[in-house]
């Protein structure tokens, strides 16, 4: 099977990569970043998904899946850029699949779409509408990738296009939002408040992708692995101290003493949970998660 991925010189990129390399597809990326130690046979083509590069990449290749997966976060983007890579960058991989004969698009969006709010529901199924943008503007731009993803379901039904939502990451890589919230050795958490946090290990991400593309899935799936835990019991686990900290003060908090950098916006994230119903992914792929919450922390603790 020919699979381009975008984005593929990130952690989860890489991880996917070697997943779909080391059962004998041929596979292909798109990233600006170099990726120097990409396995034989991964083929890297260093551009912007926005350029006429990249559509070469596409007309010469003739991949029959894309896995897109080059978006950013508001915590490793803080330019304006952001938005022209998730949501600019987003159509024109949409409108390069639909132009060069693409069979199957998986985008990979973050469970975070949902957003953390005090009236939210504790489970979020797939047709929940996302909330908390108001709070947190810095979503936005993913939550419009996400939906414009979902809008080639209906606009290009030749081609299975399925988004998926998965929860935070951990695992030996060290990277994505809660590794970097986790990274220091004191971690705040809002004075009160122990939301449950529900994430999942990094090379179960990549089995997941996996499962989707051979399950050949549409339509948009939440993915999941382990039961969530309370974020006070994942800080200790992972050998942290969690830091209590008056609501009113922790936008002064982050980002100074030691502590991680987060938006004032994602305070709500560190008291409301952001927990998703994954039982349909599973049914229509058949993924069971290979790591429980124990032994993904303890990846990421082991690689310090």
């Amino acid at each position: 099977m020919k699979i381009l991925i975008t984005g593929i010189s990130g952690k989860l990129g890489q991880r996917a990569a070697s997943k779909f390399a080391s059962r004998g597809d041929e596979v292909i990326g798109i990233d600006r970043r170099p990726w120097a130690e990409a396995p034989p046979g991964v083929e890297v083509h260093q551009t912007d998904i926005r350029k006429r590069a990249a559509e070469d990449v596409f007309r010469a290749f003739e991949p029959e899946v894309v896995v897109h997966m080059a978006t950013v976060t508001h915590i490793s983007q803080q330019s304006e850029d952001r938005y022209r890579i998730n949501l600019q960058g987003t159509r024109a991989i949409v409108d390069h699949c639909h132009r060069y004969g693409v069979k199957q698009l998986i985008f990979v969006g973050r469970h975070t779409y949902y957003g953390a709010a005090p009236d939210s529901p504790l489970y979020h199924s797939e047709d929940e509408p996302p909330l908390g943008i108001h709070s947190f503007p810095e979503l936005a731009d993913l939550v419009a990738a996400d939906l414009y993803a979902g809008s080639a379901l209906w606009r290009f039904p030749q081609i299975d296009t399925a988004v998926l939502r998965i929860v935070y990451t951990l695992g030996p890589g060290r990277h994505g939002t809660l590794a970097n919230y986790l990274r220091g050795p004191r971690v705040p958490t809002v004075l009160g408040f122990d939301p449950l946090f529900q994430f999942m290990h990094e090379f179960d991400v990549a089995n997941a992708i996996a499962a989707a593309v051979d399950a050949k899935i549409r339509g948009v799936y939440n993915v999941a692995g382990p039961a969530p835990m309370p974020l006070s019991a994942i800080i200790r686990e992972a050998g942290r101290q969690p830091m209590p900290v008056p609501d009113a003060m922790m936008h002064i908090t982050l980002g100074r003493f030691g502590m991680p950098f987060l938006p004032k916006g994602a305070i709500d994230h560190l008291k409301y949970p952001i927990v998703v119903d994954a039982s349909a992914f599973k049914r229509a792929t058949g993924f069971q998660h290979s790591y429980d919450e124990s032994e993904t922390i303890r990846a990421f603790v082991e690689a310090e």
